[in-house]
């Protein structure tokens, strides 16, 4: 078994693990969220500042489909997607974002999407056909770097409910999102917005519930840029839209 297929193997079997532990967990709505999964508040940036380079290798997995550690759905339309190691991951903030990666044949736009268990920090595991844009699928892998850049997002964020998501245990994701989500706020009842706690399958779980709602949410990128939406429906399974989009550095 050569050194790659041994790599994707070994770091596919580790997120099945993960992702069946995950489900159970899920699946225990009364359960509160493990606080080794909750996900620190990242340090904001500013718009101004350099994107950080990071380096390491770069490896592809033949199963990527767009699911994964982060929640998301498939997206046989667009398999530009990789799983960033687990550093970087950083408990499920990088989810959804999007990375300019920089090889020895070129580069290549990616969404992250999973999380590669086997990967030491600064590597990625990408789709094939992201692959090919950076090396040749004959040498398994390549010496990359790799920066964080802004999503081509059209619309709104989409606020999604976990399926098993309730009144007294409430899991929402942000989806379509231009930068990095640092934070999920919601309003109580005594009209003081409280940060929900993020887990690293990149969902913001309220363990003891939100109620009924709907729900006013305030959601904010690593950037400052805010968002406020109101009448948000509780809807299992299913996609609210909001009312903004993260603005774009320097425009």
């Amino acid at each position: 078994m050569n050194a790659h297929r041994a790599h994707t193997l070994a770091s596919h079997n580790a997120r099945g693990h993960l992702l069946a532990a995950v489900a159970l967990v899920t699946l225990l709505s009364a359960c509160s969220v493990d606080e080794a999964l909750a996900v620190k508040d990242p340090k904001q940036a500013q718009c101004g500042d350099a994107p950080d380079i990071h380096t390491g290798r770069a490896y592809y997995y033949t199963t990527a489909d767009g699911t994964g550690n982060c929640g998301f759905d498939a997206t046989p339309n667009d398999l530009m997607v990789a799983a960033m190691n687990t550093p970087d991951y950083a408990g499920s903030f990088l989810c959804g974002s999007s990375i300019k990666v920089t090889g020895p044949k070129g580069e290549v736009v990616v969404r992250i999407v999973d999380r590669c268990g086997g990967c030491p920090k600064g590597d990625i595991d990408l789709s094939p056909q992201a692959f090919e844009k950076i090396g040749e699928l004959s040498q398994g892998s390549v010496v990359v770097s790799w920066q964080l850049v802004a999503s081509a997002v059209t619309g709104p964020i989409v606020y999604h409910f976990q399926t098993e998501s309730n009144q007294w245990w409430t899991a929402v994701q942000i989806r379509n999102h231009r930068y990095p989500v640092a934070t999920l706020e919601y309003r109580n009842r005594q009209g003081v917005f409280t940060q929900i706690e993020r887990a690293n399958y990149n969902y913001f779980i309220a363990s003891s519930g939100l109620g009924e709602g709907p729900y006013t949410f305030r959601v904010k990128d690593i950037y400052g840029h805010t968002l406020v939406d109101s009448l948000v429906a509780h809807t299992p399974g299913g996609d609210v839209l909001g009312k903004g989009q993260f603005p774009e550095c320097g425009q």
